[in-house]
């Protein structure tokens, strides 16, 4: 059978941070039990589409799934062993804010077979975490943290961000030394990025808020990728490190373009040749499933071309880069006939490595990635 990863959105908040554009609210509590009846509705609609396909990885992701009750993750993920194949089920994973676990919860996650938690800790640093818009502290972190390992969770991701508003290189390095120290399996290590639509935005354009400059942000990656591999993680992707077999393997999914179905508001799908998406409104999410409809708001057929390009911008997201042979295998096509001048572009300039086996970026590359892949669009 195929293969596929499936992503769960719950758009769900305590409060909204400062920096985030992502489909979630805050205000809409009293809407999760119609919203999780819909969302198991559109699973169920999906057990004759995907009949010839096993479930791989499942993602709850927001929003903050951790701040809706334990018992509708658990209705969740109990449509989904009824209606689809889940006999090669290796990770699920769930997104949780250390403001919102608390003994029950963990135990049930770990009754209900999720095996991956993803932590929202951004920073160690209290003024920074109120700055960001967190709800949460450093205090709630280590309470979180030490819960998980009490109920024998043994993958833990650390989200981290650096480049922050006030954050200096020390306040970074004292964040990451406290993960390190703690043993953490998987780290994600983001930039900041002032999106339309979030309050960073209108602040940022009023000028009342000032980030660290272009250098200092760029040493701050460089330095903490530096350090991390200096404790024994592995940096398998621009953003992503992990110790020895703990990569997240949903995302996996996405970077080497396999196949993917997102259910719930706003998610987004790739699958049978196309990329399609949900409707982004509670209201039309729940009126196209009151009619037994699956609630597709669009979608756009991804032809040989595209499919291509976006194998090879993802692709160069790893810190391995492109296998030769597996485009090869995939495309019947070589690589270096279709982008040859690109590539030796790119090599010229320091952006590429490339050898008999495989195309990656350099660590210049890692940072100038957007000039490589606008040259990789059809």
């Amino acid at each position: 059978m195929k293969e596929l990863a499936l992503y769960i959105h719950i758009p769900f908040c305590i409060s909204k941070c400062y920096y985030c554009d992502f489909n979630s609210f805050s205000n809409k509590k009293l809407l999760i039990p119609d919203y999780i009846y819909y969302l198991i509705n559109e699973i169920k609609l999906y057990k004759d589409k995907l009949e010839d396909y096993t479930i791989k990885t499942i993602f709850f992701g927001g929003g903050t799934p951790s701040s809706i009750e334990a018992i509708y993750i658990g209705k969740v993920l109990e449509t989904i062993h009824e209606n689809l194949n889940v006999d090669n089920l290796e990770e699920i994973s769930i997104e949780v804010n250390p403001k919102t676990i608390d003994g029950e919860k963990v135990k049930i996650y770990k009754e209900m077979g999720i095996n991956r938690i993803s932590i929202g800790c951004q920073s160690l640093r209290d003024d920074i975490l109120t700055k960001i818009g967190r709800v949460h502290n450093s205090k709630d972190f280590y309470e979180t943290y030490n819960l998980l390992r009490k109920y024998d969770f043994s993958n833990i991701n650390v989200d981290l961000m650096f480049g922050l508003p006030g954050q200096t290189r020390d306040d970074l390095f004292f964040t990451l030394e406290e993960v390190v120290n703690l043993g953490v399996e998987h780290i994600s290590f983001y930039s900041l990025i002032i999106e339309e639509g979030t309050k960073y935005y209108d602040w940022y354009k009023d000028g009342e808020i000032i980030l660290p400059d272009e250098e200092e942000e760029r040493n701050m990656y460089h330095d903490g990728v530096k350090y991390l591999k200096s404790k024994c993680y592995e940096h398998y992707e621009i953003s992503n490190l992990a110790k020895k077999g703990y990569a997240c393997k949903h995302n996996l999914f996405y970077w080497t373009l396999k196949p993917y179905i997102g259910v719930g508001l706003g998610s987004h799908s790739n699958i049978w040749g196309k990329r399609y998406w949900n409707h982004e409104s509670f209201r039309e999410y729940f009126e196209s499933l009151s009619t037994n409809k699956l609630p597709i708001s669009g979608e756009e057929t991804i032809d040989r071309e595209m499919e291509i390009a976006e194998y090879l911008i993802l692709g160069l997201r790893l810190v391995q880069g492109i296998d030769k042979k597996d485009f090869l295998n995939r495309f019947k096509v070589s690589i270096d006939g279709i982008y040859g001048e690109v590539f030796d572009k790119h090599k010229e300039n320091g952006l590429i490595y490339i050898d008999d086996k495989s195309i990656r970026l350099t660590e210049k590359g890692l940072d100038l990635c957007n000039l490589v892949f606008v040259d990789l669009l059809p």
